[in-house]
């Protein structure tokens, strides 16, 4: 058994995945854009646990419950250490996981583990098992299993994805240790410079970066010259008179799309389609845009505003449709589409945003300006056609058709220039390597090449990545962010929606998306990434048979697609156009189609597959291939691990069911897998899915599983409904012993039903049928509630009353005859429990609130249900320390009867969908650890009585 098959530390892994979304600088997910990343520190503890022993493997070691659980603690605070986003980087703490890693392995072996951390490093590569990503995305898997010294095989079908990979995990290793060959380091930087991991390659990238935006500048600068503020922009604006005169660098500008206007007697203009003409929404610093109606030939103009009360008008398109600006008349959406797919819609200049002393100035547009950008001839386009129709797709339906219709003119020549210049910068690097004393050797990088040529391969690959950076914030689907007065990306969501007042970003300004910012974020990564070798990165799909590797077994860890949440491969066109145009010479195995292979993709797309239906069956089936082959190829010594995003709901007509869940599990069993442990990781928060209504992904849940015996035997309901009612107690109480929290207590013990249920072959139904996955999920929540409830017996008498009352009133009033009935049954009268721990009033009866409770002077013998709600109000109200006052007068066994409750009290919760009162008792067992280590150190003592009002 593996740590990972019978406790988690889930409270502190889900912590560190939700702050991880917040890190920016040097974090892998910002090399280049990949949808739905998994959090390094999710990633980085489920391969621990999968390759770590549970204690209760060596019971010589570890004869006695206790001793486990004292063992799984000092398992958990590893996990606890490294997963923190810091200690990433912190060799003394990943070379503590790394020879626990080797300790489990030389413990099976009977071997004993290397003193010296190379002499460990070595070990693991020698003897840990090979991790095996089958959809490696972005690389978080393979790149957490380097960092915790295993070697890695990741693969995906998707070219971009491969690529990202490889940029990540592989690429790094090779050049690890190296000192930078650009000509200018030799002079700015010591000869005796430690360069750790592949910081001299990120320096490299940074140099390279640079003679590129110099060059570019030389052929393009005139698209992007400075604005004079003139006298005339100041005349009405007070801001603007100590600029006149000075030449500003632009960062953005605004456009609106325009179309005729529908009004016969406007029939001649164009009018702008305008979400917002909002530019600044932050307080003392508001700015819009202001149209100005006239009779000329265009109609109307747009000016600036940053004073005044009026504010910003309303913008001239909604959902609903738009509007025109000159008449008033209506322009519904199928006006507006008719337009674009007519070929009629245009754009217009609405504003100028330039760098200031003290922040932005937003300045008027100027017929020159628009002149200006009207200029621009590219001398290539990107001519792939958009898909018809696909996941998160709007543009179609207004005339843009082909990929080069997302950018500009000027946005092209800008791309298509950087572009161009990677051929050049390559061979600069490559005659630069050389006069730094590399290796000659022009094997290329593709084949494994490690010489001067690969090295200019590298840099062009990374600065090829950088073009994609840039082609996110450098689109007419970029828009202006009003709130932080910047340009937001394309992919702000994971969709190409239509975007109606757009921003242009400045490649040469110091802004948001100019082009050294986007090589910035690249050579970051680069110089932080473990950068250790044993990792490589394929293209390989993950649903087809490749009997040529059927002798390989792998410890399989990876995170598939989910269903319909996203288009990958529709999506990734996007970036795959700018990489195919500069790296198909380096790389040409990757980039040999023309667009992301679609075909195989595993999602389920109504658009590609004919209808909903067949889009499922098509998932299933080709999922079902994929887990067959993870299942074949598994190492028998170790569970797999697979992360599955799920929507908490999912409605059909036997009610609200998780139907995704269910197949997916399903799927699992069919391909031969036993499954062993299920685990809710945090780390989707409120993301909202593409093209699946308005349900949130709710949750990951990461499944271990093994390979299923060939001599499981087939056994009947009720042998396995008594299996499960005699093993599944056991394993929540180790639950509840770890600490983990009552919202993951129900999705942490189907896995430990299902160890059960797919333990056997087959469970026959009373007629001879197979019992579905579904019908065992219900099971064993049937069972999980029993036991939940059978501890309820240990419990003293109010205690009991107390339960019983709350799932079925909640904090509600009822009539004092149905307390009566309850307290007959329980044995105490109503009245002996009135103030103490009801409020009986009347003829009505009710529970006292938390709040209410923690006002009363109370007794160390008193009810669990009065400890446990006023520690509840005091945690929740006051923090760790105040509850940690009141713990330490308990003893261990009315401690240990408090947080039983609060699991049983938030299981009803979530029954009954009472989210906020489940919300505080969630919050006691979440801070558990803290208040009983605060208690411990107060040592109160044996107090008889505490009033709480003094606390």
């Amino acid at each position: 058994m593996k740590l990972i098959e019978v406790a988690m530390p889930l409270e502190s892994i889900n912590k560190e995945s939700k702050r991880e979304k917040s890190i920016r600088h040097g974090h892998p997910s910002t090399l280049h854009l990949w949808w739905a990343r998994r959090p390094l520190a999710a990633c980085r503890a489920v391969l621990f646990a999968q390759l770590v022993d549970d204690p209760s493997t060596w019971p010589e070691q570890f004869p006695t419950e206790q001793a486990q659980e004292v063992e799984r603690k000092r398992l958990f605070k590893i996990i606890e250490r490294m997963v923190k986003w810091e200690n990433g980087q912190d060799e003394k703490i990943m070379q503590v996981a790394r020879r626990e890693i080797a300790g489990s392995i030389a413990r099976a072996r009977k071997e004993s583990v290397p003193q010296t951390p190379d002499g460990v490093d070595r070990y693991l590569l020698e003897h840990a098992p090979q991790i095996r990503d089958p959809f490696c995305g972005g690389g978080a898997i393979p790149l957490e299993a380097q960092r915790l010294g295993l070697s890695a095989l990741g693969s995906d079908l998707n070219p971009v994805a491969v690529m990202v990979s490889k940029a990540t995990c592989e690429l790094p290793a090779r050049f690890s240790g190296m000192s930078p060959v650009s000509r200018k380091k030799s002079q700015e930087l010591s000869l005796s410079q430690n360069w750790q991991k592949a910081a001299g390659l990120a320096e490299d990238i940074d140099y390279y970066a640079r003679r590129m935006r110099e060059e570019a500048w030389n052929r393009i600068g005139y698209l992007y010259p400075n604005i004079r503020v003139t006298d005339d922009m100041a005349e009405a604006r007070e801001d603007l008179k100590p600029l006149v005169g000075r030449d500003l660098t632009v960062i953005a500008w605004i456009w609106a799309r325009t179309v005729a206007s529908p009004e016969p007697s406007k029939r001649g203009y164009h009018v702008p389609l305008v979400r917002s003409f909002d530019l600044s929404t932050k307080k003392g610093r508001l700015a819009w845009v202001e149209p100005v109606i006239h009779n000329d030939a265009q109609g109307f103009h747009f000016t600036v505003k940053t004073e005044g009360t009026k504010g910003p008008l309303k913008g001239t398109v909604t959902r609903q449709g738009g509007v025109c600006l000159l008449s008033g008349a209506a322009m519904p959406f199928p006006y507006v589409r008719a337009e674009g797919q007519a070929g009629h819609m245009g754009s217009r200049l609405m504003a100028v945003v330039a760098e200031g002393r003290r922040g932005r100035v937003f300045l008027p547009p100027t017929r020159k300006m628009e002149e200006l950008a009207q200029r621009a001839q590219p001398t290539w386009k990107p001519d792939g056609d958009l898909p018809e129709k696909a996941l998160g797709f709007r543009v179609q339906e207004y005339g843009i058709l082909q990929y080069h219709g997302l950018f500009t003119d000027r946005q092209l020549v800008a791309l298509t220039t950087f572009s161009d210049l990677i051929t050049e910068v390559r061979a600069e690097a490559i005659r630069d390597a050389e006069t730094a004393g590399m290796s000659r050797d022009q094997t290329p990088l593709a084949d494994g090449g490690t010489g001067a040529t690969a090295y200019g391969d590298a840099i062009a690959t990374y600065l090829t990545l950088g073009i994609d950076k840039a082609a996110d914030y450098w689109s007419s689907i970029s828009s202006w962010g009003s709130s932080r007065t910047s340009v937001r990306n394309t992919f702000a969501r994971q969709a190409i929606p239509m975007v109606w007042d757009f921003s242009e970003a400045n490649p040469f300004s110091k802004s948001t998306g100019n082009w050294l910012n986007c090589c910035q974020w690249i050579s970051k990564v680069v110089a932080t990434v473990p950068a250790r070798s044993g990792t490589a990165v394929i293209q390989a799909d993950a649903a087809a048979s490749d009997r040529s590797k059927l002798g390989e077994q792998y410890v399989f860890a990876t995170d598939p697609p989910y269903y319909d949440n996203i288009g990958y491969a529709d999506l990734s066109d996007f970036f795959y156009i700018w990489l195919r145009r500069s790296l198909k010479s380096i790389w040409p195995e990757l980039f040999v189609t023309l667009q992301v292979p679609k075909g195989d993709e595993l999602i389920a797309s109504p658009h590609r597959h004919g209808g909903r239906h067949k889009a499922q069956q098509f998932f299933m089936e080709r999922m079902r291939f994929a887990l067959m082959s993870l299942s074949i190829r598994t190492e028998i010594e170790f569970p797999s691990s697979i992360f599955y995003a799920y929507k908490q709901t999912e409605t059909d007509r036997e009610g609200a069911v998780s139907t995704g869940w269910a197949s997916f599990l399903q799927a699992a069993v069919d391909a031969g897998f036993a499954i062993t442990g299920t685990w809710p990781i945090r780390t989707e928060l409120s993301n909202r899915p593409v093209a699946t209504g308005t349900n949130a992904l709710a949750s990951s849940v990461v499944l271990t599983c093994r390979k299923r015996p060939q001599n499981a035997v087939v056994t009947t309901r009720g042998q396995f409904l008594l299996k499960l009612r005699k093993e599944l107690p056991a394993s929540v109480q180790i639950l509840q012993s770890s600490g983990i929290a009552p919202v993951d207590l129900a999705q942490a013990a189907v896995g430990q039903g299902m160890r059960v249920f797919t333990r056997y072959r087959e469970v026959l139904e009373s007629d001879d049928s197979s019992m579905s996955v579904r019908t065992a999920l219900q099971l064993i929540n049937t069972v999980l509630d029993e036991s939940l409830e059978s501890q309820d017996v240990e419990y003293d008498r109010q205690t009991r009353f107390a339960l019983t009352w709350f799932e079925s009133f909640g904090m509600g009033e009822e009539t004092y005859g149905e307390a009566e009935k309850l307290s007959v049954a329980k044995d105490i009268p109503v009245d002996s429990m009135n103030g103490t721990l009801l409020n009986s009033r009347g003829g009505k009866v009710r529970l006292l609130t938390p709040e209410e409770i923690s006002k009363i002077e109370i007794e160390l013998d008193d009810a669990v249900w009065k400890h446990a709600h006023c520690i509840v109000h005091l945690n929740n109200a006051q923090g760790e320390l105040a509850a940690a006052q009141i713990m330490a007068i308990l003893p261990e066994a009315k401690q240990n009867a408090v947080k039983e409750i609060a699991y049983r009290l938030y299981r009803i919760c979530e029954n009954k969908r009472w989210a906020d009162l489940s919300r505080d008792y969630n919050g006691l067992i979440a801070s558990w650890e803290g208040i009983t280590l605060r208690a411990q150190e107060l040592n109160v003592g044996q107090q008889q009585q505490l009033d709480y009002s003094e606390v």
